[in-house]
């Protein structure tokens, strides 16, 4: 699943590469510099959406200028997905990760990722919120809307090869997903009523077997 993971993970690079013989230590700076930026942006994006986040408040974080902040991502867009990016990344490699646990231990896949993954986004409101930010972006953002499209494709590569399931049950392994997005967007979990018992309810099979 080694490849699937690096799809997501990778970050985009913005930068230009200079030709002068101190260029390779430049490069080396400001791709740290990037990766430094894209962690104190997520929090910002996370909290206010991609439109309410101030880039001054991102390049603060991150303890450069905002003229600075430009020179790495070029647009605040750039920025954006390369959060997103990061974020889905680092979701599917823990998903990948679980799953391979899970196989050695002789655990349904498709039910252990399901699980982790309830408890990720619990654990990772940033996580959630990016995800949720960046799905309300993607019909007026076609990079965002493409980032999206690729992390779906990696979810379903891995939750296909890990578990075998086909169309139909894939379709129910991503609906599972969703309603944890959205329960736990909400907080439903502290809600003691009928629909937010049920609806919380995350544990069981993702895949249902034949008997």
């Amino acid at each position: 699943m080694a490849t699937t993971s690096d799809k997501i993970a990778a970050s985009p690079g913005t930068g230009t590469a200079r030709t002068r013989s101190t260029g390779s230590r430049s490069l080396s700076t400001a791709e740290e510099r990037r990766e430094e930026l894209i962690t104190a942006a997520i929090p910002v994006f996370a909290e206010k959406g991609y439109h309410a986040a101030p880039t001054t408040e991102i390049a603060k974080k991150a303890g450069i200028s905002q003229a600075y902040l430009f020179r790495l991502f070029p647009t605040k867009e750039e920025l954006f997905v390369a959060a997103v990016e990061r974020s889905t990344g680092r979701m599917v490699e823990t998903l990948a990760a679980v799953a391979s646990e899970a196989e050695k231990n002789g655990i349904e896949p498709g039910d252990a990722m399901g699980l982790a993954y309830g408890d990720l986004v619990s654990s990772d409101r940033e996580l959630l919120l990016m995800q949720l930010h960046a799905q309300a972006v993607s019909p007026a953002i076609p990079a965002v809307r493409e980032a999206m499209r690729k992390c779906f494709a990696n979810l379903y590569a891995l939750g296909s090869e890990r578990t075998g399931g086909n169309g139909e049950e894939m379709k129910n392994w991503f609906a599972h997903g969703m309603l944890i997005n959205v329960m736990t967007a909400i907080n439903a979990e502290e809600v003691d009523e009928p629909w937010a018992v049920a609806l919380t309810d995350f544990e069981g099979d993702c895949f249902p077997r034949e008997s």
